[in-house]
C-alpha cells in the first residue's frame, strides 16, 4: 500500500527488557502523566506510552516510539527514518526509556543487568561509528572553544581598560584646556605691565632679576620675560651688570 501511494514508510525496531511490576499501572500512569511528550493509556495487564514526533502527509505517525509495560517485561517499539542513523536513533530512544524508568523506580523495576548491558551496547555502537575525522573535528572544536573563551575574557578586560583610558583622556583634555586658558590669560600682560612688575621685582631683590624665578612666580614663559627685559634695556630703563 505504501508503494502504491508513494509514501515511504520508516523502519521499525524493537527493544525488550525483563521487568517487574512493584506497584500498580494506575499509580504509574498518575506518576508519568506529567511527561507532556507521551500519550498514556492503561489497558488490562499493561501500560502504554506513545510519543509521536512527526506524521506523514496522511497524518499517520511517522517518527514515534511506544513503551509498553507488562507485569514482567518492558517493550519499546520505535521507527527509524530511512535517511537517518539507526544507532543514533536507538540511543535517543534508550535515553528517553531510562528517563521514564527513573521516575517509577518504586513502582516498576527493569532488570538491572539487562539495562546495563543494553546501554553499554548502544554506547559502544555509537562510539564505534564515529569516524576519525569526526573525532578530529570535535577536538578542533574543543580547542577553538577554549580559545574563544580566552579571547572573550581578554575582550572584556580590553573594554574595561578602554573605558578607563577614555575617562583619563577626557580628564587630560580638560586639564589641557584649563592650562591653555590659563596660559592665554597670562600672556595677555602688556609689555608696560610686565615692565612695572620687573621694576618692582628689581627693587625688592637688590637690583637683580632671576628670569627663571620671575617667570615661575608669575607663571610666564622665560622667553616672554627675556623679551621685555631686552626692551627695557634698549629703552634705558635698566642696565646690564657684569
Amino acid at each position: 500500500m505504501a508503494e502504491e501511494t508513494g509514501i515511504v514508510e520508516p523502519k521499525i525496531a524493537e527493544i525488550t527488557l525483563n521487568g517487574s511490576l512493584l506497584g500498580t499501572f494506575s499509580a504509574m500512569a498518575s506518576r508519568l502523566e506529567t511527561l507532556q511528550m507521551f500519550s498514556i493509556k492503561e489497558n488490562p495487564g499493561s501500560l502504554v506510552l506513545l510519543s509521536v514526533e512527526s506524521r506523514d502527509i496522511q497524518k499517520n505517525p511517522f517518527l514515534f516510539f511506544i513503551i509498553t509495560f507488562t507485569q514482567d517485561q518492558v517493550k519499546v517499539q520505535y521507527s527509524i527514518a530511512l535517511d537517518s542513523s539507526e544507532k543514533m536513533r536507538r540511543l535517543y530512544v534508550v535515553k528517553n526509556l531510562l528517563s521514564v524508568l527513573s521516575l517509577v523506580t518504586d513502582l516498576y523495576t527493569a532488570d538491572v543487568a539487562s539495562v546495563y548491558q543494553y546501554v553499554d551496547s548502544v554506547i559502544d555502537d555509537v562510539l564505534g561509528s564515529l569516524s576519525q575525522s569526526y573525532s578530529s573535528l570535535f577536538n578542533n572544536y574543543d580547542s577553538l572553544f577554549s580559545e574563544y573563551r580566552e579571547i572573550k575574557r581578554l575582550n572584556i578586560e580590553l573594554i574595561a581598560a578602554n573605558k578607563n583610558l577614555t575617562v583619563q583622556a577626557s580628564q587630560l583634555s580638560n586639564e589641557n584646556k584649563d592650562l591653555k586658558s590659563r596660559l592665554e590669560s597670562l600672556e595677555t600682560y602688556s609689555d608696560e605691565s610686565l615692565m612695572v612688575m620687573i621694576e618692582d621685582w628689581i627693587d625688592s631683590h637688590s637690583d637683580t632679576v632671576d628670569v627663571i624665578e620671575f617667570a615661575k612666580t608669575y607663571r610666564l614663559t622665560a622667553p616672554r620675560v627675556e623679551q621685555v627685559l631686552n626692551k627695557m634695556v634698549s629703552m634705558g630703563y635698566i642696565e646690564l651688570k657684569g
